[in-house]
């Protein structure tokens, strides 16, 4: 049996004896990390509506109730008694989110519930059909919006089940999300204040590439083919339908400026009349916010940003005002982004916030402020701040670390829960000053009784004089006259941040086992990566790979200059962005580690698809230098060391045919190197058999690294 074999098959016999700490297992550490180790908090805090009360869930069956100045929670209603009045079988709360102070709704996806905790009555409201998907329940009419197959339905509160469209071409989509789930796009389906209108997403995929996905579970093994359009090629045609549940009728918007054009950030205004659809170019350099009557109408463009770089709204308008039109837009104009405060002509009243570092979300508007969230001055952290509509603003979260807030209905009361390097979990209540109000729970540390290492989290100096954040983890022995091997872990892509101010500090519990093997295991979060503003993140524009490699070889730098680094065992691995990067960095930077593993790595972005690709890369005929470069076909004579290749076999992210090319490419050069699949998973390998899949990862690296 191999070394490294040997290694993770003894780490799984943990300590039993009294008082000593017990040996972390991969396969816990896989498994384990988001349920026993999780830091314990109050699992679906909900204010009451209009009170200072609260409840959570105990168990998952047993809903507590509490206010502000009672600080003893009590037991109030059982799911066993819910079920008894509903004739259900709900599992726990599931979808419970409060009507008005008496009053809750419950649903299991697929069935919908209201209940009232007074009378101890309730009833059921919505029994969707199984194939029934993306449902979108509005709680003031109590209508719900869904999709079959690739149509759109609607169930009314009487009871009336309205067909909204009639899709017989299957390459004809309606209420799913578009653009490949690009711009901030998490859903197809928009219903109006009122929930008498519904706007929803539809796209025409006739002219996109089938792409061929292997199903193995059938015999013979079946083709199942996907829509995919890769860079350059023919895209799917967007529109925006919005049905009137009254007059039963659909009209439908397209793009103004190219039939190319992708259209997202759909939002009604507080009156019902309009809709604001952002539009895009293909090209993703120019965006336009249309506003169209609810009959599909254009009534006016309010604002059209530019930039040589690339526009990527994934905010939609935000009314403030129930009574109003006025709207804020959040920009990345200045560099980082802001908020901004429009009439609805697009005139700007006030620019609300100029912050030097990221906004990322606005919350909702409460008594007479927009409460959002933000990294703060620290980019690892988020933060909640609030700023009325005169432009003052103020911070509500004062800890440091990574904040999650909910809002009473007067915006007097808060609740906080967060967590840090120092802090595992915590709820409390603050005030709208961030004064303490009470500590509801704080978590103890879950890893305690395991033998575990520490992160430092460090700053570096790009060649650019960027700052950058690191993190470094050591064994539990961590002894500084040793010197140690290292396990790189990279990502390096935009819309991802690897290192944060939270438990464990971002970090992923099998990387803490590793330690616990020996080893230090480094990540530097480098320029291209997420909350720290366009010029950091943009620098990768045009040239994928560059400044990223050039960032992580800084890292490989600082690593050398420690005493106790073996700077001659060092070992890289990532996925996706991270598996391009790790792969980069094997041909690119060859010789600087012995073994590399890459899973669902992008070797040639002229595979990828095109909302993603485009947008860092341009058209490969508008770029081919930089599609040149990036291959990493064009770099494969370079490699020395051992790399291993990882892909799920119906990755509908990162399609196979981008490691298949590679091995390929490796074939016909001589050059030997590792495969390895994992039939029928998609772009990463989940459940049971993620304990091979880093088994398989950490084992390659243990045995190689030498």
């Amino acid at each position: 049996m191999k070394k490294g074999i040997l290694l993770i098959l003894g780490v799984l016999i943990t300590s039993i004896s009294f008082g000593q700490r017990k040996e972390l297992s991969l396969s816990d550490a896989v498994m384990k990390q988001y349920r026993d180790f999780y830091p314990p908090s109050l699992t679906m805090f909900n204010w009451l509506p209009n009170t200072d009360c609260y409840t959570y869930l105990e168990g998952y069956t047993t809903l507590m109730k509490a206010s502000v100045g009672n600080t003893e929670a009590k037991k109030w209603i059982t799911i066993e008694k819910v079920n008894s009045v509903l004739n259900s079988k709900l599992n726990w709360f599931s979808g419970l989110s409060w009507k008005n102070e008496n009053e809750f709704w419950l649903n299991d996806g697929q069935k919908y519930y209201c209940y009232n905790t007074v009378e101890e009555k309730g009833k059921m409201l919505h029994s969707l059909a199984d194939d029934a998907e993306n449902a979108l329940f509005h709680e003031a009419s109590q209508n719900i919006a869904y999709t079959r197959g690739n149509n759109v339905y609607i169930n009314t509160a009487e009871g009336f089940k309205l067909i909204v469209t009639d899709n017989a071409d299957k390459n004809i989509v309606s209420g799913q999300a578009i653009a490949r789930s690009e711009f901030g796009i998490t859903g197809g389906l928009f219903w109006s204040p009122s929930g008498g209108k519904l706007a929803f997403y539809e796209k025409d995929e006739s002219a996109v590439h089938d792409y061929p996905l292997l199903d193995i579970s059938a015999t013979p093994g079946e083709l199942k083919s996907i829509k995919y359009p890769m860079a350059g090629q023919q895209s799917e045609k967007a529109r925006v339908g919005i049905y009137n549940i009254e007059k039963k009728q659909v009209k439908y918007v397209s793009p103004l400026h190219g039939s190319d054009n992708y259209l997202t950030n759909v939002s009604w205004t507080p009156d019902n009349q309009y809709v604001f659809i952002a539009e895009v170019n293909r090209d993703q350099n120019h965006v336009w916010l249309h506003v169209y009557s609810a009959d599909g109408e254009l009534v006016k463009t309010v604002l059209e940003e530019t930039n040589d770089k690339w526009t990527e709204p994934e905010h939609p308008a935000f009314f403030p005002n129930d009574n109003s039109n006025e709207f804020v837009w959040i920009s990345e104009r200045n560099g980082f982004n802001n908020l901004y405060y429009y009439d609805f002509d697009g005139t700007l009243i006030k620019q609300l916030t100029n912050h030097e570092f990221v906004v990322k979300d606005i919350m909702e508007y409460n008594n007479g402020k927009i409460f959002y969230t933000t990294t703060g001055e620290n980019p690892l952290e988020t933060q909640v701040y609030a700023v009325d509509l005169k432009g003052k603003s103020s911070i509500i979260t004062r800890a440091a670390g990574t904040h999650n807030v909910s809002i009473t209905t007067d915006g007097k009361y808060f609740h906080d829960h967060f967590s840090s390097h120092d802090v595992p979990s915590a709820d409390w209540i603050v005030n709208g000053k961030g004064k303490i109000v009470k500590k509801l729970m704080e978590s103890p540390d879950m890893l305690s009784k395991y033998e575990i290492g520490s992160a430092e989290i460090g700053k570096l100096k790009a060649k650019d004089g960027t700052t950058l954040y690191t993190r470094l983890i050591k064994p539990s022995d961590f002894d500084p006259t040793k010197k140690y091997p290292v396990l790189v872990y990279v990502y390096g892509g935009p819309h991802a941040q690897l290192i944060t101010n939270s438990w464990l500090d971002g970090a992923s519990l099998w990387m803490y086992w590793m330690a616990e093997q020996g080893y230090l295991v480094y990540t530097v979060d480098g320029r291209g990566s997420a909350e720290r503003g366009f010029e950091f993140e943009s620098q990768i524009h045009r040239q994928l790979g560059v400044v990223e490699m050039e960032d992580q070889m800084s890292g490989v730098e600082y690593l050398k200059s420690l005493p106790y680094v073996d700077g001659e065992r060092l070992a890289v691995h990532g996925w996706s962005f991270g598996g391009f990067m790790t792969t980069s960095l094997m041909l690119r930077e060859a010789g600087t580690f012995n073994v590399g593993v890459a899973g669902g790595p992008v070797t040639d972005w002229k595979y990828y698809e095109i909302m993603y690709g485009e947008r860092y890369m341009d058209r490969p005929e508008e770029n081919e230098e930089g599609y040149k470069q990036a291959s990493l076909l064009n770099h494969a004579d370079k490699l020395e060391g051992d790399l291993l290749l990882i892909h799920g076999t119906v990755d509908d992210v990162v399609v196979m045919q981008h490691n298949l090319a590679l091995v390929q490419k490796f074939v016909e050069l001589g050059k030997q190197i590792d495969f390895f699949p994992y039939p029928m998973h998609k772009h990463n390998v989940r459940g049971k058999d993620r304990v091979h899949l880093m088994t398989k990862v950490l084992n390659y690296v243990i045995e190689n690294n030498n």
